[in-house]
């Protein structure tokens, strides 16, 4: 057994110090577990800064916490007393502990929201939603600046205000805003295609500035305004636009002065909207912990520029047994993980390791960052406001949860499941005569439809041959070979393996990294960047999308029912797919047909080796489960019209390599569309601007073999 610290300096190259060998250990050491197991590890820890990772029997990832000093804290659990019940039933589990040293302890606790966010471990406090936030748009990449929705990575020239907490408080605010501005909110491309103004210069939300209604400077002019208003500078604009309108009215130009105070009313409309607006702050984000039942909401309020852009409401999941400001101290960290905070934020109860945040959010932030519980003022009426939206909102969650449980009770009586299921997975497919071919699944659960955990299977026809039955065998085919192959993954596997800074997620010229050695397990294979689920690529789902997520939002997940939207085929299908992966009689699966004439209520539900039946056409229970089934029909068909789209805008010359946007467009000038290069002669391609012999003779017998 051996000791490794590589330190990573600034010009992050790795600098080894000579091993420290530890005390040679038997060939077979016994198998240890629980407190034993930790006792174990513990010997063989420093007293540096850094984080560990508690691992259960099957490789699991139970805890991962951050310690100032590893030994101290690591023996607080080896002492095996004063833990909560939880606590000790996390050490009775654990059969290895890993350890990752760390510089400081801010960044053992940058790198503990890391992988919790990533491994989510069972006895952690976790935030559920992880959504990213839209952002409104100003692009000034162009001559004439449009006024956008934004999400996902800042790549073009611009200026971003937000986050708002929903799509549609920026829709709302983005509808206001041209009426407000007029500024254009199409795309470069519409924008260069018009030769007459839009519909939205009809309902006086747009300039035209495509077709020279204003001219440049008209339309700088329109962007100032918008950025004034959105930067906190609405007040000083009303006043001037208010000035504008009485001195357009005294020149007699009522039509001007009208178009005026239609921007002032769009303005005051707003800031109306908006209903809590301070005066003390212009920049903070609001936080209100509120616990009940061993359950509890975080309310997050979002102001920017003195204005309020929206609220969301979170759920963390953790253990009855802790405290509140631990659970918000976890919650901020994960919250701010991958999201630039504000200078200020506000909590109705202060987080515990205040001033550990504060100092890693400063460094996230590269500015000051204070988090403050007020006791008085304008900032605590806000946080009361706050907290009474987290105490309504954790009563509404209480209350559906309660009538979700029911429900589920009675799936478990229905399908002959031992307990309530916690995973639902139902399938559909969608094509039309085999073109365009997607099959769908969702998930649903205790807490309604998880809406990041849906997936969609881009299917090749010669997989199904446009047999629905055999798409459905692939589809049931491909998912559950996938989770097989992820939980052989996760299983544990023998050896010492180095610990990679990246590969944990961490910052290479920040951290401090060592495997101590003190497990035998290596860690969890990479994961790739974060991006949305579900994507469809050739072949199948485009599982880069999803590796960054936890094992029970993957593949890997194990479904308590699956339910196939079809009849007796569609189930004899997957039943088929399940039997070739040795799955057939672990899992439970079920066909929802429709019934006759296909009017809901008299659906009819398959089991293997059962005959078919019926529910009571008033029973709550169907009614959920048309639900389900609906939801996935629609998500099955929004995918496959997507995906139809798609192919009606595709040209063959993308197919091609070496053809970018700008030899395309010059192929289509020179030719006037595909068909036209696909008749082109040799000698012809190489005439074209950009197109040199080697890539016309590709183009020339790109088409030939393709006919």
């Amino acid at each position: 057994m051996r000791y490794r610290d590589t330190r990573m300096t600034g010009a992050d190259k790795p600098i080894t110090p000579p091993l420290a060998h530890l005390p040679a250990e038997d060939a077979s050491p016994p198998v240890l577990k629980g407190i034993e197991a930790i006792r174990d590890a513990w010997k063989r820890l420093p007293s540096k800064p850094g984080v560990y990772r508690m691992i259960g029997a099957d490789g699991e990832v139970l805890y991962v916490g951050k310690a100032k000093s590893l030994k101290n804290r690591v023996g607080q659990y080896a002492q095996g007393r004063g833990h909560t019940n939880a606590i000790y039933r996390m050490i009775h589990q654990t059969t290895a502990l890993e350890v990752i040293v760390t510089a400081t302890e801010t960044e053992a606790l940058l790198l503990e929201t890391n992988m919790i966010k990533r491994l989510r471990p069972r006895y952690n406090v976790l935030m559920r939603d992880d959504k990213s936030f839209p952002f409104i748009a100003i692009r000034t990449d162009h001559p004439y600046a449009a006024l956008q929705k934004h999400r996902g990575a800042k790549s073009f020239k611009g200026k971003f205000y937000g986050p708002f907490a929903s799509a549609g408080a920026v829709n709302r605010t983005l509808n206001t805003l041209q009426k407000a501005f007029l500024l254009r909110s199409c795309s470069d491309s519409t924008f260069s295609g018009r030769t007459r103004p839009c519909m939205l210069y009809q309902i006086k939300r747009c300039s035209a500035p495509c077709v020279n209604l204003v001219n440049e400077t008209e339309y700088a002019a329109l962007v100032k305004d918008s950025v004034d208003f959105l930067e906190g500078r609405s007040v000083q604009l009303q006043d001037r636009l208010a000035a504008e309108m009485r001195e357009a009215s005294d020149k007699l130009e009522f039509e001007h002065a009208a178009r005026l105070r239609n921007r002032i009313r769009a303005l005051a409309s707003v800031r109306a909207s908006q209903g809590i607006n301070p005066s003390t702050f212009d920049e903070a984000d609001v936080f209100a912990l509120h616990c009940e039942g061993g359950q509890s909401c975080i309310q997050v309020f979002f102001f920017r520029a003195g204005q309020n852009w929206g609220n969301r409401a979170y759920f963390p999941r953790h253990g009855a047994e802790e405290q509140p400001h631990d659970i918000l101290s976890a919650f901020l960290a994960q919250f701010y993980d991958d999201r630039e905070p504000p200078k200020l934020i506000l909590c109705n109860i202060e987080p515990s390791d205040r001033a550990l945040l504060e100092e890693a959010l400063c460094v996230r932030a590269e500015c000051k960052v204070e988090i403050r519980t007020p006791e008085r003022g304008e900032k605590k009426d806000i946080v009361d406001a706050v907290l009474l939206n987290a105490r309504e909102a954790l009563g509404r969650r209480m209350a559906e949860t309660g009538s979700v449980a029911k429900l589920l009770d009675g799936v478990a009586e229905v399908f002959g499941l031992s307990q309530r299921p916690e995973r639902i997975e139902v399938y559909d497919n969608s094509h039309i005569q085999g073109a365009s071919a997607l099959g769908a699944m969702i998930v649903a659960g205790p807490e309604g439809f998880v809406k990041n955990q849906y997936r969609k299977f881009n299917m090749k026809r010669e997989e199904f041959n446009g047999d629905d039955f055999a798409m459905m065998k692939a589809m049931i085919r491909r998912r559950f070979a996938r989770m097989l192959a992820e939980r052989e993954e996760a299983s544990p596997l023998a050896g010492e393996v180095p610990i990679d800074s990246e590969a944990e997620g961490g910052r290479p010229d920040a951290l401090v990294l060592a495997n101590t050695g003190v497990s035998d397990r290596s860690p969890p294979p990479a994961p790739a960047p974060r991006g949305g689920g579900g994507a469809v690529v050739d072949g199948g789902v485009d599982f880069s999308k999803e590796r960054d997520e936890p094992s029970e939002s993957r593949f890997g997940a194990w479904p308590d029912l699956v339910l196939i939207d079809g009849g007796e085929g569609q189930l004899n299908a997957a039943l088929e797919a399940l039997d070739e992966l040795g799955l057939k009689n672990r899992i439970t699966i079920a066909g929802i047909a429709k019934g006759v004439d296909r009017d809901a209520g008299r659906e009819r539900f398959f089991m293997p080796g059962k005959p078919a039946f019926r529910l009571d056409e008033k029973s709550p229970v169907l009614y959920y489960l048309q639900r389900m089934r609906d939801e996935a029909h629609r998500f099955a068909i929004g995918a496959h019209r997507g995906k139809r789209s798609a192919n009606i805008a595709k040209n063959p010359l993308d197919e091609i390599g070496g053809i970018g946007p700008a030899r395309k467009r010059a192929l289509l000038d020179r030719f006037g569309s595909a068909r036209g290069v696909s008749r082109a002669a040799l000698a012809e391609l190489e005439t074209v601007d950009g197109v040199n012999t080697e890539l016309a003779k590709r183009i020339y017998d790109f088409f030939r073999d393709a006919k």
